[in-house]
């Protein structure tokens, strides 16, 4: 797996520093997209990052803007990130933007009422996730879902700059039983596995702890390094998934989880809870 270079970041970055540009130039889409002769949605897909940017707009844009040599060559660097192949478009993935807004962040808090986080689950269980989110989907789809999913996870052990991750789950997750006793156990035994790891910190939110600060059920936090890409929380929906970039949204959402995970108990708590539930599964795990 490459690093942690995103052609999807890299999009979103170039299309932040062309918004500000214009901002900064007291020019409205509009006026831009007419000087480009071109439609203003296309000016406004650059500057969310949803497309990919030529040189020669971006050049044209440089001109427009009155750009000097040192950030004109930045922003058609930035261009050609954007356009390269990344390493999980081979897998055929529907959702690659996301994918390629996870490769590329610094932390990333996931919050879930109903199941394992993504990112820590194991191929057995995965497919059962995916099988009941969409029961008509025939089994090479299905395959090919877990098999995103599987290697989605590597982002978290890779040598250049792996993500953290801050997992905060409902108790609840542990006790549904998701494809039987021995995926369960397997299931586990991987979160006990994890929870061993560095960069990762999962929590588990206790039944006890009360009403939950939470109106939704799954949605998470990603963060970057980089100035000019905003942070993102992604929600996943029945029929369209959402990615929130504001900073006001954003700070609801960091808030929100922070109270999520002061509800929640230590890292090595939660340890001796999963093993005590990995009992009723199989062979008991040494939580040390």
């Amino acid at each position: 797996m490459a690093g942690t270079s995103s052609p999807t970041v890299r999009r979103r970055e170039l299309g932040a520093l062309l918004r500000q540009l214009r901002i900064d130039r007291e020019l409205k889409i509009d006026d831009v997209a007419q000087q480009m002769e071109c439609s203003p949605s296309k000016i406004s897909r650059i500057e969310n990052g949803q497309r990919g940017a030529r040189a020669r707009d971006v050049r044209d844009l440089c001109d427009l803007y009155g750009v000097d040599d040192q950030l004109r060559d930045h922003l058609l660097e930035l261009a050609s990130e954007g356009k390269q192949r990344a390493w999980w478009q081979a897998l055929g993935l529907p959702y690659s933007d996301y994918v390629g807004l996870e490769a590329a962040a610094s932390r990333i808090c996931d919050f879930g009422l109903g199941f394992v986080p993504g990112l820590l689950q194991t191929a057995e269980y995965a497919r059962e996730i995916v099988r009941a989110a969409v029961p008509s989907w025939p089994p090479d789809i299905v395959e090919q879902r877990v098999s995103g999913r599987i290697v989605r996870q590597q982002i978290l052990t890779r040598q250049e700059r792996p993500p953290r991750l801050d997992a905060v789950v409902d108790e609840s997750v542990l006790h549904r039983v998701v494809g039987g006793p021995e995926v369960m156990h397997g299931q586990l035994a991987r979160l006990v596995e994890a929870s061993y790891m560095p960069n990762v910190e999962l929590r588990v939110i206790p039944y006890d702890a009360g009403a939950l600060p939470a109106g939704n059920n799954k949605f998470i936090i990603l963060e970057f390094d980089e100035p000019a890409v905003a942070d993102v929380v992604f929600i996943e929906g029945l029929t369209r998934d959402e990615y929130l970039t504001e900073r006001q949204d954003v700070d609801i959402y960091t808030d929100t989880f922070r109270a999520l995970s002061e509800l929640a108990v230590s890292a090595a708590e939660t340890r001796g809870i999963i093993s005590a539930v990995v009992k009723a599964y199989g062979p008991e795990l040494r939580a040390t």
